[in-house]
């Protein structure tokens, strides 16, 4: 995820403790961030708020990621939890305009675990990596007692080169900015709750998670413009949208019509009672180009297997004191997409 951000539901209780938030931790997680970690931690590098640590060492251009994985189930239609943290870290590291190279990863295991599960996750996790091109260089594992740790947990951290003379992070976003989106979104998050719930479709909702890296390239190699990308994990796009309002201090507007979403997404969604522009994907992302970069930037990305459904689903307006996401709504009307007090979908990344 971003420098520094959350991707567990967790925020202040009303005993100024950490707990669980049951509706899960949008806006808290935040808040917490801001609150603890930031004032301890800060520096110019974190300050950018992207989605990795950009870093330069004698003239060499590197991006470096973290991110801890604790989805439930372990394995879900489309995916698995040693897959999704290959595809996650290098996603990361994709929109910084880097490609990734090395990554560390831990494992925390439960006692009692099946060993023949997890040689299945790390199978899963080292074919993901060769397809990425990226290899697993360093790890730890550690054993929590039984009952205390749902199986599996998997952390990584990722190293990769930025091949471009951009700057691709959330300060260069501009006024007049258009907004391309690389496909459908939500199935991620729709997949793991179809499991969950024990949901039955016609035909099966698979997860979108896949490494964004050629999509990415393709763009810089074209030589489009690109002021920033984001890809759509935790609180899907709405959140990543609000994200980059507050930290270019821009207004955004985009289209509901313009925005992919299946049909049978949408009906999962209306079941379960959630929004479908919060929940997470694992295979998406947002890019800001500058307006008459816009099509040859779509064309681009349509020829890309991973972001054939790309579309244009709004544009930066201006500058703003008070940063808001506005969604022209399907009947005409307008409402403010805010970031939620919890995130609808707990422990799917």
């Amino acid at each position: 995820m971003n420098t520094f951000q959350g991707s567990c539901p967790i925020g202040f209780g009303p005993t100024d403790r950490v707990q669980m938030a049951h509706s899960g931790g949008g806006r808290l997680m935040h808040q917490l961030i801001d609150r603890i970690f930031v004032p301890h931690f800060r520096n110019p590098i974190l300050a950018t708020q992207h989605d990795g640590a950009l870093l330069e060492i004698d003239g060499l251009r590197l991006a470096m990621t973290t991110d801890s994985y604790v989805v439930q189930p372990l394995f879900f239609p489309g995916g698995d939890i040693g897959s999704l943290a290959v595809h996650g870290t290098v996603n990361d590291l994709a929109m910084c305009g880097a490609r990734a190279r090395w990554i560390s990863t831990g494992f925390i295991l439960e006692e009692g675990l099946d060993l023949t599960t997890l040689e299945r996750i790390v199978d899963s996790m080292a074919r993901a990596a060769a397809a990425c091109g990226v290899q697993i260089v360093t790890g730890d594992t550690k054993v929590l007692e039984r009952a205390r740790g749902d199986g599996l947990y998997i952390n990584t951290a990722g190293v990769g080169m930025i091949e471009t003379d951009q700057r691709i992070a959330p300060d260069q976003v501009q006024p007049g900015d258009q907004i391309l989106l690389s496909g459908d979104i939500g199935r991620h998050g729709i997949a793991i709750m179809s499991v969950r719930e024990g949901l039955e479709f016609a035909s099966p909702i698979l997860s979108d998670s896949a490494p964004l890296i050629d999509a990415v390239q393709a763009l810089l190699q074209a030589g489009i413009t690109v002021h920033c990308l984001r890809d759509l994990t935790r609180g899907g796009l709405a959140t990543a949208l609000n994200e980059i309002a507050n930290q270019a201090q821009v207004q955004i507007r985009v289209r509901e019509s313009a925005i992919p979403i299946e049909e049978a997404v949408q009906g999962a969604c209306e079941i379960l009672g959630l929004d479908p522009l919060y929940v997470a994907n694992e295979g998406r992302f947002i890019a800001f180009v500058p307006a008459d970069q816009a099509e040859p930037a779509l064309e681009v990305l349509r020829s890309v297997p991973v972001s054939q459904g790309a579309c244009l689903i709004g544009e930066v307006k201006s500058r703003a004191s008070h940063p808001e996401v506005i969604l022209e709504s399907l009947i005409g009307g307008e409402r403010v997409l805010d970031l939620l007090s919890g995130e609808q979908l707990p422990r799917i990344c």
